[in-house]
């Protein structure tokens, strides 16, 4: 792609112990064209053979520079902060040396800056899963294309998006306000980094273009840190990552102050708890962390915070141990949440958690329909349909009159939902209602062929319940019986059609289509792959 702008970008690559992959980071930046004045490839001490792959670049490149320190760092934040202050470029681009700049990233950028005259520009980013290649938007929403916001303290959602390498800088900018990553092994270094920026209070510009893709490699030998989450001590350094950013972002604005904090629990609380497991060890240490990092919250920026979130807090406050029923904590920690039946009243009628845990669900009488979090129960009901059980939560489904249920199977890799024909719900001797819902895996499998998914579709499944008000309510289906059942069915179009229901982390259920043969080996080869990985990262 042709640039239009001057050459005025230096692009920092960090890398440790990456030789199979920093040279294709190193080339996406370099491919960025004349607008990339120089990429500084910071080799931060690599054991492996990092050093010699950056000099054999550089040694072709002319705008690349390679920082070898001598001593690791044990983080990002110090080869960050020697890649700034080797630039010389008027703005400044981070890159991790297992991700990408998309083409035309830093021409976009950069356009969107001068056009504002913009400390901070920001764009669109994905987490690119692989090898699948199903890409996740980033905190999408969070950012208008086109918007200019004059004060952070005038959108103190942007605290939600702790990324930095999703951003441009004005390296003036950086310099003016002293802004550098925390030194040191210093884990989620963004939260402080991105926290220093907001306080500094930058004009921050909104471009709509794709300018960062974020690599995940969940089978990969030595995972990410921010995916590395096998032990307490990530959920430690995430909690003290965010006590640093709430609180420099509390001297600068109680505004910022509050959104960090209301976002810890909307956010971060509710991933990490959906991923909790079973392992008694590890519940008890990260409830007690939990625990005792909440004290510290003011009331008012939990009752700030969405319902759901207020009543994982209010478990947490109520028991110093993890209840015998934390698995339905992490399915309320879901997204859409679920709140999975019995439904239990206090003495007062009002809902509680539990009758062993009387704690309110305060509000819950008064959301939303949209808001309730609705459980759906799935089993087989022959081929090519299931029968849907929903479950009633205090009454507040029956008095709007459920009538409907659609099917909805959403990619997973993003994209249009494909929506199956709604069918009548009728009332079931539990109290709630049931339906059997039918659907045509072949189409289903030819619609993700024409939005362009590959050999292994997958699809989230969801269903929506409408109501005699009006009102409607969207949810994950929970598996039941032998629905998890993998079936190869004949196809008139693919010859064969694969179709493996699974469990997502967060208990809903999703399915894997490979359509014709070559899908089926694809999908037979990648879940051997995942199955070899998990012996081996255990």
């Amino acid at each position: 792609m042709n640039s239009s702008n001057p050459p005025t970008v230096s692009v920092v690559v960090i890398a440790y112990n990456d030789a199979g992959l920093v040279g294709e980071a190193v080339s996406s930046a370099l491919a960025q064209g004349p607008v990339v004045s120089e990429v500084i490839a910071v080799n931060d001490a690599s054991s492996d053979g990092t050093a010699r792959v950056l000099d054999e670049l550089a040694a072709v490149h002319p705008r690349l520079k390679v920082v070898h320190r001598t001593e690791n760092s044990g983080g990002c934040g110090t080869p960050r902060n020697d890649g700034i202050a080797a630039a010389s470029g008027r703005y400044v681009l981070f890159l991790d040396s297992d991700d990408i700049l998309p083409p035309g990233a830093a021409d976009a950028l950069v356009r969107t800056a001068e056009e504002h005259g913009a400390p901070v520009t920001v764009g669109a980013a994905v987490r690119r899963e692989l090898p699948q290649h199903h890409d996740v938007p980033w905190m999408p929403g969070l950012h208008t294309p086109g918007d200019v916001i004059e004060r952070p303290v005038d959108r103190p959602d942007l605290v939600r998006d702790t990324l930095c390498v999703n951003k441009l800088y004005a390296r003036s900018f950086l310099q003016d306000h002293g802004l550098r990553f925390p030194d040191g092994r210093f884990i989620y270094e963004d939260f402080v980094f991105t926290a220093r920026v907001l306080a500094a209070a930058p004009r921050i510009a909104v471009t709509g273009d794709l300018v960062y893709v974020w690599h995940v490699r969940r089978s990969a030998a030595q995972v990410s840190i921010s995916l590395d989450r096998k032990d307490v001590g990530n959920w430690r350094a995430r909690i003290e990552a965010h006590r640093t950013a709430a609180g420099i972002l509390e001297e600068a604005s109680p505004v910022l102050g509050g959104a960090c904090r209301v976002k810890f629990l909307e956010y971060d609380l509710r991933m990490y708890l959906r991923e909790l497991g079973r392992d008694p060890e590890y519940q008890g240490a990260w409830w007690s962390l939990t625990r005792e990092y909440l004290d510290t919250f003011p009331e008012a920026d939990i009752e700030s915070a969405a319902a759901h979130a207020r009543w994982i807090v209010s478990v947490l406050r109520a028991t110093p141990t993890p209840p015998a029923d934390v698995e339905r904590l992490t399915r309320l920690a879901a997204e859409p949440p679920r709140l999975l039946p019995p439904y239990a009243t206090g003495p007062t009628g009002a809902p509680v958690w539990s009758e062993e845990l009387p704690v309110e669900l305060v509000d819950l009488p008064a959301l939303p329909v949209a808001e309730l979090p609705v459980t759906v129960d799935a089993e087989p009901a022959g081929r090519g349909a299931v029968r849907i059980r929903v479950h009633d939560l205090y009454g507040r489904l029956a008095g709007a009159g459920p009538v409907t249920a659609q099917l909805s199977f959403l990619p997973r890799a993003g994209g249009d939902p494909v929506l199956a024909q709604p069918v009548p719900l009728q009332p079931d001797r539990s109290g709630g209602w049931i339906a059997v819902l039918p659907f045509r895996l072949a189409d289903l499998a030819v619609t993700g062929r024409r939005q362009g998914l590959r050999r292994m579709q997958a699809w989230n499944v969801g269903v929506g319940v409408r109501c005699t008000d009006g009102s409607s309510v969207f949810t994950s289906l929970r598996p039941q019986g032998r629905l998890l059942r993998r079936r190869a069915l004949p196809s008139s179009r693919y010859g064969v059609l694969l179709a493996q229901p699974y469990r997502t982390g967060a208990g809903a259920l999703a399915l894997r289509l490979a359509p014709g043969a070559e899908g089926a080996l694809y999908l037979v080869r990648n879940r051997i792959h995942r199955a070899r990985a998990g012996r081996g990262a255990g």
